[in-house]
């Protein structure tokens, strides 16, 4: 298979990303460390209108950010954050869900039909995208998910957000649970309670 011809996007990101690395220099950046400083990392949706480096305040170096469609706790998720905690020393984990979130907008069924109608490719019936119809209740099952998973750290702090596309705000949702594992998780968080502020969201460190 050929190169694909150059496009307008490309011509454009190779323009910027020339500037960015003459900023980057000039800026003392290529010396950070491989691991995470704030020993955090971020699963968040891959929606375009979410800039997590910049709701969060994270600078280059920061945190781990995991994307994919919804901010879900999958399977290929859980390894990004099983290799964060393990091999570079992560501690904490963001999960990240949105409002107006396309997510909410099939089935299963739907995106099967779907991709059986435009590429001709039959998917298994048990092959779950993991779309949602409770944008909250999503946070809460991820939270869940990666809290009882084998491959992260017992006692990890999970902390779950709903951003709002709207406004820039971050709000914060709670697994229903054990209430010590969730005074354990609060506790990570300087005490705040339920409620995360985003300028001092990654900057308390567990007691």
């Amino acid at each position: 298979m050929s190169e694909p011809a150059a496009t307008e996007n490309l011509k454009a990101y190779k323009a910027a990303n020339a500037e960015f690395a003459k900023k980057f220099k000039a800026d003392g950046h290529g010396g950070e460390a491989m691991p995470p400083a704030k020993k955090v990392a971020v699963l968040c949706c891959m929606d375009a209108r979410l800039h997590p480096t910049s709701f969060l305040g994270l600078n280059i170096g920061d945190a781990h950010v995991i994307r994919n469609a919804g901010g879900r706790a999958s399977d290929d998720a859980l390894r990004s954050i099983t290799i964060s905690q393990r091999l570079l020393g992560t501690e904490e984990v963001h999960i990240v869900h949105h409002t107006d979130c396309g997510m909410l907008t099939f089935t299963n069924e739907q995106l099967r039909d779907k991709i059986k109608a435009d590429l001709g490719t039959d998917v298994p019936a048990d092959r779950d995208f993991l779309p949602f119809s409770d944008l909250d209740k999503s946070v809460r099952d991820d939270i869940h998910t990666i809290r009882t998973s084998n491959l992260v750290a017992p006692g990890t702090p999970v902390f779950g957000h709903v951003y709002d596309v709207k406004t820039g705000e971050l709000r914060s949702v709670q697994e229903a649970c054990d209430t010590s594992v969730v005074q354990y998780a609060r506790g990570a968080v300087g005490g705040q309670g339920d409620v995360a502020y985003p300028g001092e969201l990654l900057t308390a460190t567990p007691e």
